[in-house]
């Protein structure tokens, strides 16, 4: 990694947060078996919407699952300027989700791979287990 993850807007952190937490759902729906795209992109949704990110931010902080550090990052994203509106969802949602990226940013460029998958099966256990 040559970026300075330290000195990078949420928006940037986002981007790639973003990602890299798609590549864990889809990494898991393979690993389940399925193979057909359309149900693969319907699978997906339930992970990585800004509804579904949002609740799982919800659900972190009340376990008090995040460092200080995290959540500083997680605030860097949340609380950044976006010049992209909201899709089938609230503004507020999509600060929240803007920020849970960022979170998997800053993750991922900081070299904590073993705290990124924590989190990334954490969540995919969490959405698993509200739709049961």
């Amino acid at each position: 990694m040559t970026a300075d993850y330290r000195q990078m807007n949420g928006i940037a952190l986002a981007y790639i947060g973003d990602a890299i937490y798609e590549v864990y759902i889809r990494d898991h729906l393979l690993a389940q078996g399925m193979t057909k795209p359309t149900r693969l992109h319907h699978r997906a949704t339930h992970y990585v919407s800004a509804k579904a990110q949002a609740m799982l931010i919800k659900k972190m902080e009340e376990q008090a699952l995040l460092t200080p550090e995290e959540q500083e990052y997680f605030k860097r994203g949340r609380n950044a300027k976006s010049y992209t509106s909201a899709k089938n969802t609230s503004v507020v949602t999509y600060r929240i989700s803007t920020g849970f990226e960022a979170l998997f940013g800053y993750l991922y460029l900081s070299g904590q791979k073993e705290r990124l998958d924590e989190l990334a099966t954490w969540c995919i256990n969490t959405v698993e287990k509200g739709e049961k």
